[in-house]
């Protein structure tokens, strides 16, 4: 049984893959540099100056101090 072309010269394959089918061939290209930016980005963010944003509140902050309660407003 013949290996297939794949395993027995893989630069050449993926020249002829580059040639004949360049859609699959340069979107595997890209979707195979994902994970490595998932590592590689932040570091080199932050050698630009780029800092994460302070996170979303989550609750409304409560002022200091006494609170005043409105008047003239009630329901009566």
């Amino acid at each position: 049984m013949a290996t297939p072309q794949f395993w027995s010269t893989p630069l050449r394959y993926l020249r002829w893959a580059s040639y004949e089918k360049p859609a699959i061939f340069y979107s595997l290209v890209i979707g195979g540099t994902g994970p490595l930016m998932l590592v590689g980005l932040p570091p080199i963010r932050r050698a630009f100056g780029d800092v994460d944003p302070e996170p979303i509140p989550l609750t409304y902050p409560i002022p200091q101090g006494t609170r005043v309660t409105p008047q003239g407003y009630d329901d009566e």
